[in-house]
């Protein structure tokens, strides 16, 4: 399968970069042709620019994220590995978001029509792998923004069965080395 793995975090020696590591393997481990994009590594640029805005429903992306673009285009498996800050993504992964899934990339927008035409029918699988400082049960008190996102709003410019993977670490801020050994086994399970 083809397996877009997309991380987000600024501190290359993070748990969260352990778990990337994880998750690449297991991918590679069950056959998986994986292309890695490190938002910060690439000094990837989240702000979109006024002019960016303008032509926001002009079809296709700006030229400075068209490579993000294609490798969107040509995966069948998106993994998304970030840490989840104030109930959602970080600024970065968010920025690409906006960015990268943008009409005739992520949408269509017919001139007949309110509403989107899903253009990411390749697809077929979404998986967010996130740690939490806080617990489950403070999440679920706040709505769970970052996972709705990630498994309703994405999900419905993918495939039209595309299904989506949840896995998260709460409460990473107090968590023991066993309790982390125990979520990167669980990752690694889960993706092989």
């Amino acid at each position: 399968m083809r397996t877009l793995v997309v991380h987000c975090h600024p501190d290359p020696h993070s748990f969260t970069t352990v778990v990337r590591d994880t998750a690449v393997a297991a991918l590679r481990e069950r056959g998986d042709e994986v292309r890695l994009t490190d938002l910060y590594a690439v000094r990837f640029n989240p702000v979109m620019s006024a002019e960016e805005r303008e032509r926001h429903l002009e079809p296709g992306p700006d030229p400075s994220v068209a490579e993000h673009a294609a490798d969107l285009q040509w995966c069948e498996r998106l993994v998304l590995v970030y840490p989840t800050w104030w109930s959602g993504q970080p600024a970065m992964l968010k920025g690409w978001i906006d960015r990268v899934w943008v009409r005739d990339v992520a949408f269509d927008l017919p001139s007949d029509s309110h509403r989107v035409h899903a253009r990411l029918r390749n697809v077929r699988r979404i998986v967010a792998i996130t740690t939490h400082g806080s617990s489950k049960f403070v999440n679920a008190l706040e709505g769970e923004v970052g996972k709705r996102m990630m498994t309703r709003t994405l999900r419905a410019v993918c495939h039209p069965l595309a299904r989506t993977s949840w896995i998260a670490l709460y409460g990473i801020d107090t968590a023991s080395d066993q309790q982390r050994a125990a979520f990167l086994d669980r990752v690694g399970r889960k993706l092989r």
